[in-house]
């Protein structure tokens, strides 16, 4: 039988506002949420005194390896690090091994998340130059799939979808959200030939300039065009350019929006200066550039031309970190800190946390129709993080839950501590202990 949990004296941070109250889980859900409720069934208690509670963060673009990658991360390690993170939800990419670019191996990543995943789940269709026709087979479970990704820019495999006619198609026919990794290849080829050329040996600091910002302008401007011209559920993920901010308004709300944005942490939290200290342990795609970017991000994320906060978590081992810029992979593990690194911009004065929360939760929600997820209403499922804002904690190798087992951010404070995060109503980590006795659930989608 599951157990009830009665949450007592919490300070609940959602939709907007910050309300001292009592939240009752029975059953999975959320049962009820009032000032003051009194405990007649015997439901745990817990005393939340003094501690935020925010509905679970959703994570709509991690990497987690598995399949064939399982030396870097497994389903069952990464959700256990987002859980310790408070979040409870994510959205998988199709670039494991093999590719998922048809349903029987779509459905392969559901069935080891369904046993090992201790948050809830979901997985994108892949698609390549060649695979067009099984990828679009998707619109037949567009409430049980959150979206088609493609990598409009170079990536693991046979995944690079650069044939116009292809994507002409997808854009064209998918009946579901497509979320695009935009940067041009052909400008990136040119770049890194004419500095390998100029300088012979490339450092971490000539990332930016290899994927510089008109490899990523050019890409978002083409998707979005080919969207428009189609009418398509467009979303870019990682902004990572001021200049592509240009490409995005602010002037309608979010559910009524075809084309959104995604920023993510780590383009919020560093700039091309610190590759001096932090070399390849930064390096991803698209690249960390130069403090301006990192000052429009901010901006857009505020007025509302980005939508959603994510981590693009992409572990590698260490050693897949080191060597020339060539041996170097791009990627960061980051999914166990993306809602504390938020709360440390809160403590700066540069979000609010209803702002954390709505980018983090209900925007996700919205952006991709989730259903019963994303917000803490009665009835809703019981995804819920409790926040301790007057106990920092600091990211040391023996706190990280990664497989890979290092991190960025080793050595940082946050100003916050995650003390407790439910699962469908399961208090899978409490001040610490994970109880790994129920697995998450595949996300649904409202979609009509």
């Amino acid at each position: 039988m599951a157990q009830h949990y009665l949450l007592k004296n919490c300070l609940l941070v959602n939709e907007g506002k910050i309300t001292p109250t009592d939240v009752l889980i029975k059953n999975g859900r959320i049962e009820k949420i009032a000032a003051s409720i009194s405990n007649a069934n015997g439901a745990t208690e817990i005393n939340a005194e003094g501690k935020y509670l925010l509905p679970g963060a959703i994570d709509d673009q991690v990497h987690f390896r598995e399949p064939g990658l399982t030396h870097k991360a497994t389903i069952h390690t990464e959700a256990k690090a987002a859980v310790a993170g408070g979040v409870t939800s994510f959205m998988e990419m199709p670039n494991t091994i093999p590719n998922a670019l048809n349903l029987e191996l779509l459905e392969d990543k559901y069935a080891i998340a369904a046993n090992t995943s201790l948050a809830n789940y979901s997985f994108y269709m892949g698609t390549s130059n060649t695979s067009a026709d099984d990828t679009l087979k998707a619109n037949d479970f567009k409430n049980s799939i959150c979206g088609i990704k493609i990598f409009m820019g170079a990536s693991t495999g046979n995944m690079l979808v650069d044939n116009y006619n292809t994507l002409d198609k997808v854009f064209r026919e998918s009946e579901m959200l497509i979320a695009t990794h935009c940067e041009s290849e052909s400008i990136i080829k040119e770049n890194y030939e004419r500095l390998k050329a100029l300088k012979g040996e490339l450092s971490p600091a000539d990332h930016p300039l290899v994927r510089d910002v008109d490899g990523c302008y050019e890409s978002s401007l083409m998707a979005i065009q080919i969207a428009r011209q189609y009418n398509t559920r467009l979303h870019i993920l990682h902004i990572s350019t001021a200049k592509e901010l240009e490409l995005f308004g602010n002037m309608m709300p979010l559910k009524e929006k075809r084309i959104t944005s995604e920023v993510c942490v780590h383009h919020l939290h560093y700039t091309a200066d610190d590759y001096a200290t932090l070399g390849y342990r930064i390096k991803c795609n698209p690249a960390i550039k130069a403090k301006e970017n990192k000052e429009a991000l901010w901006k857009a994320l505020l007025d509302d031309r980005i939508d959603v906060i994510a981590t693009d978590h992409a572990p590698h081992a260490w050693e897949e970190k080191q060597g020339s810029y060539e041996h170097a992979h791009a990627g960061l593990p980051l999914v166990q800190h993306p809602l504390l690194l938020m709360l440390h911009y809160y403590k700066e004065g540069r979000i609010s946390l209803e702002r954390i929360v709505e980018k983090m939760s209900h925007a996700v929600a919205d952006c991709f129709q989730v259903k019963e997820r994303g917000y803490v209403r009665e009835g809703y499922f019981a995804d819920l993080v409790l926040v301790d804002l007057n106990k920092p904690s600091t990211v040391t190798k023996e706190n990280l839950l990664y497989k890979c087992g290092w991190s960025p951010l080793e050595g940082f404070t946050f100003p916050a501590t995650i003390s407790h995060t439910f699962v469908n109503g399961h208090l899978v980590y409490g001040n610490g202990h994970i109880d790994e006795s129920q697995m998450g659930q595949r996300l649904l989608f409202d979609r009509k």
